[in-house]
């Protein structure tokens, strides 16, 4: 037994509330000790000394160095307590917040057994009621479709099939995504998420100068409106793009600074290394090292209560569904729990998706985001499916890993995605492989969290890094991959069934052959990826198939079948 490995937290993600009386415990243990057998030894916190409970604990997950025990506990006293009783074929321990021992004295539990002291209603994260269904496609709006052919387009200085330029513009606009609601309501998609729509010089809009005003090239706040109306009418929802970490140079605020310096009303909105600011010397915090992106001071007061005003006006005026963050790990804790308050008591039923890129744990207690852009999940399938440097077994460890880094609700309402606006595209990083293209969607759609799809996907699109990833959407549909579009569809109306939905999940794999299981109720869903170099025998009952034939799946093949419990 390794002693070292245990680890257990109380009120963490080892220890979490899913309901005002449901208690999910969770303990880490070492991947050699998957194999002990471990119980829950519980009771109410003001009765623990004369009365408990025992209950056998589950392997749940297993990763690359750990295996984890779960235990799920409807209460009906809220105020709990418990130690674990650990066992191996030469010894049987308890373990408490003092470590390890052979006798535990439970009239005295008070001073070292763990505990969940209360769970007060309002503490509880909850899972926001839509977040379990939803399919979000991002889009980035000047690539996507002109809809409108009245306004100044003199702005424009690419041809819309022509590969982008960091300074290029084509022409998409907000009346373009209203006049393609049909085709994304077709494709099974009923969120979108779009990048920056706010004033800006840019084609991607994130230095945005007036916080306040659509970009003309998009459209105005009538055209803004009727796109939400529109979805709204359509059963379908969007999430807006909220950039707080950074505004641009022109932005009035920063401009002040500019003229007058350190006698500015504004000057400690932003972080300046001496009395007056330079761009030419970049003597001032910005986003990365770009000069035109000076860095807001959200530990400011003033900063964050502009802020706040931003979000609300946006937020009641054009009853948005969500938010996400942009470069948000990156601004202060304390103004995302403010910033949570307000849009939480505007529409409690508003997701919050964080942009971060690495394990966000410290935003993701139910304080802050809802989720995050889960780029964990992105590099995973980029080390399975492109550079295949995971095998089955590390894909399936590395899957596992990801969920444990967070709560449920966490979990149910991260937005997985393969590729974005930030990233080269999915099939130009697989080599223009649809077949790994397909299995790696299916993946998307059956794993735990929303998945979202990047425009064009379903159709194919290609491109390299920024501002590649970023070509316009091709509405010919002679060019179109019929066939591999309605394998997406299929594959994207997986999101429809509650077993994938609501459904608990245990991945692993044998050999090259990689399953992910849902069930829920009497149904299991399984999906089998084979990413080796030759067939294997497939399973029956097959709902959703690719490279199947002879019953044999393919390499780099999936399917997808339903079986009843």
């Amino acid at each position: 037994m390794n002693k070292a490995a245990f680890l257990h937290i109380p009120d963490s993600r080892y220890c979490f509330a899913i309901s005002d009386t449901e208690l999910v415990i969770r303990l880490r243990v070492a991947k050699e000790d998957k194999d002990l057998a471990i119980s829950l030894v519980y009771g109410d916190k003001y009765s623990y000394q004369d009365r408990q409970e025992e209950s056998p604990m589950t392997l749940a997950f297993v990763d690359h160095l750990h295996a984890y025990f779960e235990a799920r506990l409807q209460l009906s006293d809220v105020r709990f307590v418990y130690i674990f009783k650990v066992q191996d074929d030469k010894e049987a321990l308890f373990y408490s917040e003092s470590g390890f021992s052979k006798e535990y004295d439970f009239s005295i539990a008070f001073y070292d057994c763990f505990q969940m002291p209360y769970i007060n209603p309002i503490d509880v994260h909850r899972v926001v009621d839509w977040a379990d269904d939803a399919v979000f496609y991002q889009i980035f709006v000047d690539r996507f479709y002109r809809g409108d052919i009245d306004k100044d387009d003199s702005y424009i200085n690419m041809a819309w099939t022509d590969k982008p330029l960091p300074t290029s513009f084509a022409g998409g606009d907000l009346d373009g995504i209203r006049q393609k609601l049909s085709y994304l309501k077709s494709l099974g998609v009923n969120t979108i998420y779009l990048t920056p729509i706010f004033k800006s010089i840019s084609n991607h809009k994130y230095d945005i100068n007036d916080y306040y005003e659509i970009d003309r090239q998009f459209g105005t706040k009538i055209s803004s409106k009727a796109l939400v109306d529109e979805l709204h009418a359509l059963g379908m929802r969007i999430v807006m793009d909220a950039v707080f970490n950074h505004s641009s140079d022109l932005w009035e605020p920063f401009q002040d600074v500019l003229k007058n310096g350190g006698a500015s009303t504004y000057f400690d909105w932003f972080m300046i290394d001496g009395d007056q600011p330079s761009i030419e010397k970049r003597n001032y915090e910005t986003f990365a090292t770009v000069a035109y992106m000076p860095k807001l001071n959200t530990s400011n007061l003033d900063v964050q209560n502009y802020l706040l005003e931003v979000t609300s006006y946006w937020t009641q005026e054009f009853k948005l569904d969500g938010w996400r963050l942009d470069v948000s790990d990156e601004v202060s804790h304390d103004f995302w729990r403010r910033f949570r308050k307000t849009v939480k008591s505007i529409n409690p039923n508003l997701i919050i998706i964080g942009e971060n890129w690495h394990d966000a744990y410290p935003y993701l207690q139910g304080d802050q985001y809802d989720g995050i852009m889960n780029y964990a999940f992105t590099k995973a399938c980029l080390d399975y499916f492109a550079t295949e440097s995971l095998s089955s077994v590390g894909m399936a460890e590395r899957l596992n890993h990801i969920l444990m880094r967070n709560t449920d609700a966490v979990n149910r309402m991260n937005l997985n995605l393969l590729d974005s606006h930030d990233t080269h595209r999915f099939l130009t990083q697989v080599k223009g492989s649809k077949d790994k293209l397909l299995a790696a969607t299916a993946l998307l759609f059956t794993f735990v969290g929303i998945p979202c799809l990047y425009y064009g996907t379903e159709l194919g699109m290609e491109g390299g890094y920024d501002p590649d990833c970023r070509r316009g959407f091709d509405w010919n549909k002679e060019h179109w991959d019929i066939e591999l579009l309605e394998k997406m569809k299929s594959i994207i109306k997986l999101k429809q069934e509650p077993v994938t939905q609501k459904g608990s999940i245990n991945i692993s794999a044998t050999d090259d052959l990689l399953s992910l299981k849902r069930t829920f109720g009497q149904l299991t869903l399984e999906l089998l990826i084979n990413n080796g170099k030759r067939g294997c025998v497939h399973a029956d009952n097959v709902v959703i198939q690719n490279g199947f034939s002879n019953s044999v799946l393919k390499a780099n093949g999936f399917l997808i079948h339903i079986s009843a419990l």
